[in-house]
């Protein structure tokens, strides 16, 4: 049994089933060829263009022709039909060639003609080319004994949009507004619009955030007209401010832009300027302006003073007001005010009036600087003259006051006179320097050649006796003792000689206006180790 079951377990284990025939299989490679090569060549039977683009007004060229690679195809006549939409199919031109040309469709008449009068090339021409044109144009055959051929070309009607962009006035306010608008008309295909802002919003960094919204609309001919306009809340600061439209579409040789200014009204704001701290009495530039800002410009200005009426010093011309000179009258608040169609605003400055203290001006102070350095110069030049001249004084007196040497035998007959004209009293300082000489033995000599002739310095008796009778009536003693008389040879006395210490020394009552004084030799001389007296009560210069 196990043998039994093998066997028939391995009959039932070979048996396959029938397979198709082959020439099934043939049967469809050979439908499918077919097939293919007949649409092939109804294909290729009618050469045209697949699509064309035109312009209105301008004119486009429908190529067709027939071909037939074994002649044996008979053509009765050709059609163009214009297909506008889906659905909808006009016959523009036929051509037979016993009955001729015709052209069916009024709206193509008279635009519509034949390139070539024959079937092989029944091309068209269609001028002063319309929007609506646009659509499927077929060219068809009638033949026998296949029936008809045809081969169809799109026509895209292009249209340059129309563009234009403005910028709308609009006032300042907390509510969002339109302040710009873009349009792209008649256009196609549609075009796209796209802003550049330097406010807020589309590539803005300004703190007013814009947006803009696009709409379009199409007309019957097939054209589009695209619309968007720019929103934003309007604010001062927003006006001048620059936004740019841009439209791009296929038809543009480049990207078209137009750049707006925004324009935005606002209530004006007002300020005084010129006022420098500075208006002293009598000042005649002193000059205020009132600077105002607003859109649009103010012009009404108005000056007015919070004490009452202006001063009569006062002249007002637009908005500047001007003072011709400055008195207490414009120590007062200058109030300016402004308006435009939005409203009204003003500012007040307080004008404080100073003593008259001009400013020295450039010049002014550098010529002072320049006398100032020059007498300082001078100043030092004359300091260090008077400093030489006394030092050379100073060296000249102390050679005039050293005392002489004399010989030990006429020792006790030397004394230091001293002129003291100027001392206030007998112990007071003395001024003067007097040179001594010797005329006789045991005598003291003064020498007086000629004071002012010769330049002596003052202070030195250089006069003779004989000249103290010319100032003076004491009259002088001789060496001798006796007194001296008026004449200058009486007694044959000598009058240029002063007596011993005995008597005392004498001197004239008065020498060059100057009052003399007298010494008492023995209470005031004072005894040397070289033998000479020398007063006491003298000063060397």
């Amino acid at each position: 049994m196990a043998r039994n079951g093998v066997g028939v377990g391995v009959g039932v284990g070979v048996r396959r089933p029938t397979s198709p025939p082959l020439f099934l299989l043939l049967l469809v490679v050979a439908l499918v060829l077919l097939l293919f090569l007949f649409h092939g060549v109804g294909a290729q039977k009618v050469r045209v263009e697949e699509e064309l683009e035109a312009y209105p007004n301008e004119s486009v060229d429908l190529r067709c022709q027939f071909v037939d690679g074994g002649g044996k195809t008979k053509l009765t006549q050709v059609s163009w039909i214009w297909e506008p939409m889906e659905g909808q199919r006009d016959n523009i031109a036929v051509y037979h060639p016993f009955y001729g040309q015709s052209f069916p469709n009024l709206s193509f008449k008279d635009r519509v003609v034949f390139l070539h009068n024959n079937l092989e090339n029944p091309s068209i021409r269609i001028s002063d080319l319309r929007m609506s044109d646009a659509g499927r144009f077929t060219c068809e055959y009638a033949t026998y004994p296949s029936g008809n051929e045809q081969g169809t070309t799109t026509l895209v009607m292009l249209a340059k949009p129309k563009n234009s962009a403005e910028a709308l006035t609009v006032r300042a306010g907390t509510e969002a507004a339109v302040v710009a608008r873009c349009q792209a008309a008649d256009g196609k295909p549609a075009a796209s619009i796209r802003w550049l802002a330097s406010v807020g919003g589309v590539h803005g960094n300004h703190g007013n955030h814009g947006n803009h919204s696009t709409s379009r609309s199409e007309a019957p001919d097939g054209t589009v007209t695209v619309r968007s306009e720019y929103r934003l809340v309007p604010t001062p600061a927003d006006h001048g401010r620059e936004l740019t439209c841009v439209v791009d579409q296929r038809t543009q040789d480049k990207t078209w832009t137009r750049p707006l200014r925004l324009s935005v009204e606002y209530p004006p704001s007002v300020s005084i300027e010129g006022y420098d701290h500075n208006w002293y009495v009598g000042r005649s530039d002193a000059a205020l302006v009132c600077t105002a800002e607003g859109n649009p410009q103010p012009t009404a200005v108005t000056w007015s003073a919070a004490s009452g009426p202006l001063p009569d010093s006062v002249l007002v011309d637009g908005n500047k007001l001007t003072v011709s000179k400055v008195d207490d009258a414009v120590n007062t608040t200058f109030i300016c005010q402004v308006e435009n169609k939005h409203g009204a605003a003003k500012d007040q400055i307080t004008t404080l009036v100073i003593e008259a203290l001009e400013e020295a001006s450039g010049t002014g102070a550098l010529a002072g600087a320049v006398v100032g350095s020059l007498l300082a110069l001078l100043s030092a030049t004359a300091l260090v003259a008077v400093l030489l001249t006394r030092g050379r004084r100073r060296r000249g007196r102390a050679r005039s006051s050293a005392p002489p040497t004399a010989p030990a035998s006429s020792a006790a007959n030397k004394a230091r006179l001293l002129f003291a004209g100027e001392a206030k009293n007998n112990n007071g300082p003395a001024t003067g320097t007097h040179r001594q000489g010797r005329d006789h033995a045991g005598t003291l000599t003064e020498r007086a050649p000629d004071f002012h002739r010769h330049g002596e310095r003052p202070g030195i008796l250089t006069e003779r006796p004989r000249d103290f009778r010319r100032h003076g009536d004491i009259p002088l003693r001789a060496s001798d003792g006796r007194k001296s008389s008026d004449g200058p040879e009486e007694d044959g006395g000598r009058y240029d000689h002063f007596v011993g210490f005995d008597g005392g020394m004498a001197f004239p009552p008065s020498y060059g206006g100057r009052q003399a004084t007298y010494l008492d030799v023995d209470d005031d001389m004072e005894s040397q180790r070289d033998g000479s007296l020398i007063s006491r009560t003298a000063i060397y210069v």
